[in-house]
């Protein structure tokens, strides 16, 4: 009995030190999440009219197949997802609900608060523009950032907004007030598609550590894919979310929805 009291005083003690040295909360905390981005899908719907593929059921799809999340990017013009979309969706969301756009919009503002997505994701999109090239220049918007956020936050939205990867960028954005950051990744998918993988990363392993030091969560999108996808969270542990949409979607044309959306979650395990 004496020795077995022996043994279990040792177990404990090994467990209390396991749990001091944080190693159970890295692995639980910095589980990284999969939002898919379902803006192609309402491409290929409008480019025909009608509703097929009807986005309502694919996202219904997406996090019956296992996303943690849905992301969509309503623009002004509705090339692809529209507004209506957006609120259709919000009925049938169980996982989390990412909306992206220009806060500069008024009609996106009244949209994302009559909605109340779980997070909002501010992006300085031109009107028109095709797609996401840029993060925000958070010190030359930092008092237009500081006076918009809180309009959300006080509805109990999270914010993110979409940063390169400048420790300078990441350091406005925490000035701010937002709650988290997004790093635009086309530089790093570019870089890593030419073979410089460790160049390629170098920039946003720098930016995620000085939002780690700032508080911020993290997430990371565009470009981000089943060829890139790993090695961006091998070297950023603690990365919160990553929004992926266009390569998913095309993978998904070869290899089906559901067994895509398994493989970019296997892609993001450790």
């Amino acid at each position: 009995m004496e020795k077995f009291l022996e043994l279990l005083h040792k177990v404990n003690y090994e467990i209390k030190n396991y749990f001091s040295k944080g190693i159970f909360a890295v692995a639980c905390n910095f589980m990284t999440k999969l939002s898919v981005n379902i803006n192609k899908i309402a491409t290929l719907r409008n480019s025909r009219g009608g509703n097929n593929p009807d986005v309502v059921q694919a996202a219904i799809d997406i996090q019956r197949f296992g996303a943690y999340g849905i992301t969509v990017h309503p623009r002004p013009d509705e090339q692809n997802i529209r507004y209506d979309d957006v609120r259709q969706l919000k009925k049938i969301i169980t996982t989390e609900f990412n909306i992206e756009g220009n806060p500069t919009e008024q009609k996106f503002v009244d949209l994302v608060l009559e909605t109340k997505p779980h997070q909002v994701t501010l992006v300085p999109d031109a009107s028109g523009q095709l797609t996401s090239n840029h993060g925000w220049d958070t010190m030359q918007h930092q008092s237009y950032l500081r006076e918009i956020i809180p309009a959300f936050q006080k509805v109990g939205i999270r914010v993110s907004i979409f940063v390169d990867p400048d420790v300078t960028m990441v350091g406005g954005a925490a000035e701010t007030g937002a709650d988290r950051i997004e790093l635009y990744t086309e530089g790093y998918a570019r870089k890593f598609a030419e073979g410089k993988s460790e160049e390629a990363v170098a920039a946003y392993l720098a930016a995620a550590q000085k939002a780690q030091e700032f508080g911020l969560g993290l997430n990371a999108g565009h470009d981000l894919d089943l060829k890139n996808l790993k090695f961006f969270r091998q070297k950023i542990p603690f990365l919160d979310e990553v929004s992926i949409g266009h390569a998913l979607i095309c993978d998904a044309l070869y290899l089906g929805l559901e067994k895509t959306i398994q493989l970019y979650k296997n892609s993001l395990l450790l």
